[in-house]
């Protein structure tokens, strides 16, 4: 790769990062505004929440990565034309090829990028994220940290605190236990603490009483007490029986079918559709570099537009990525419909082959480039019209 292959790459490659990393950011803010109720209701500090969106962040980058890089090439390849510099090249004797090769060369890299994620990176930021959330949203003291509401612990046995001191201690505590069919109990208590040690976790009451009212009996019995031990031990073990789903597998637990056989049996299409899906993300980088340099990469002079050929190129990768879509949507119920993402990345390959090699230039008909033109002049003189009336 010679000084111009150099120079087309990192300018390629540095409008991918800058593209990629603002698209994920702005995705994963609106990701993460969902989970809010962390810091608002449960009291989770800004670094649990931060810790527990951000592993999102590797399934949006796989999403992302592909379409950055197609925008990325796409502002490269305008860039060159826009300074004639396409045209110098291509008179100078420059093969296409030869021009090519950057732009795929940020193609492989972002294809192992995206590999990677897709085969180990994120399966474990999601399998982090679901144990994560799980004991956050199960650990008692972020649930009760929401004095004068009654939290429901589980369905029948309901928690209530009447405020919450700066060292954590709980005031006014209400426990309603229906949780036996032959008797319920009621537990008032002043204060309590949340003890934690080797043997569970216990709330550690004072200066209560407890009412246990038998089915069947007309009078409740009244045991009245100093200090008493509720326990909680159940709540810390909730994230241990945990079952992941197919999206927070590893690729290879996919492809093992005595694993996919015992653990997903409920659910094997999914399993196969997850797997293809798996398999072909890597190759839409390269299918979008391969799409968009055959649609922009053919010289042109200024007076020839280059918005049709761009507008052309992303209806091409818009229906390459719609088609991966719809075969893994289809091919849960359809397997046969797993092959029209292969199918789009051949058809891709092939006749991005043939273009660029012959330096085609790609433009829609005349007659719908026409339409185009009388809709975009139509538009504007509504426009025109709308701002003479305002003024």
């Amino acid at each position: 790769m010679g000084s111009i292959g150099r120079y087309i790459f990192r300018t390629t490659f540095g409008a991918f990062l800058v593209i990629c990393t603002s698209v994920t950011a702005l995705m994963w803010i609106t990701q993460a505004l969902r989970d809010i109720d962390l810091m608002t209701n449960q009291g989770q500090s800004i670094f649990v929440f931060v810790g527990i969106t951000g592993l999102i962040i590797p399934l949006l980058v796989q999403i992302i990565a592909p379409i950055a890089l197609m925008i990325a090439v796409a502002h490269v390849l305008n860039k060159l034309g826009n300074d004639s510099e396409l045209i110098v090249m291509n008179a100078a004797g420059m093969p296409p090829w030869i021009l090519f090769r950057p732009f795929l060369a940020v193609g492989a890299v972002v294809s192992l990028l995206v590999a990677a994620i897709s085969i180990y990176v994120s399966p474990w930021g999601l399998r982090e994220l679901r144990l994560w959330a799980t004991e956050v949203r199960a650990d008692l003291v972020s649930n009760v940290v929401q004095p004068g509401r009654f939290t429901k612990l589980e369905e029948r046995l309901t928690l209530h605190i009447r405020e919450r001191e700066p060292n954590g201690q709980l005031l006014g505590i209400l426990i309603d236990d229906q949780r036996s069919p032959k008797e319920r109990v009621t537990i008032l208590a002043e204060k309590g603490d949340i003890v934690k040690n080797e043997r569970g976790a216990f709330l550690v009451l004072g200066n209560g009483s407890i009412q246990r009212h038998e089915t069947g009996q007309r009078d409740p019995a009244l045991v009245l007490f100093e200090s008493y031990g509720f326990d909680l031990s159940w709540l810390t073990h909730a994230t241990q029986n945990v079952k992941y789903s197919v999206r927070e597998r590893y690729l290879w637990e996919l492809y093992d079918p005595q694993r996919s056989a015992a653990e997903f049996a409920d659910q094997p299409n999914q399993v196969r559709a997850e797997f293809h899906d798996r398999i072909t993300a890597p190759l839409y980088p390269l299918a979008f570099v391969v799409l968009t340099y055959a649609y922009l990469g053919a010289p042109r002079t200024t007076r020839q537009s280059r918005t049709m050929s761009l507008l052309g190129a992303m209806g091409a990768v818009a229906a390459l990525r719609g088609l991966g879509f719809v075969g893994m949507i289809a091919g849960v119920h359809t397997p046969i419909a797993l092959l029209l993402p292969y199918a789009g990345m051949i058809a891709a390959f092939v006749l991005g082959y043939l273009a660029i090699s012959r330096g085609v230039i790609i433009e829609p008909p005349a007659f719908v480039a026409n339409l185009i033109a009388a809709v975009t002049e139509r538009l504007a003189q509504r426009a025109n019209a709308v701002a003479g009336q305002t003024s």
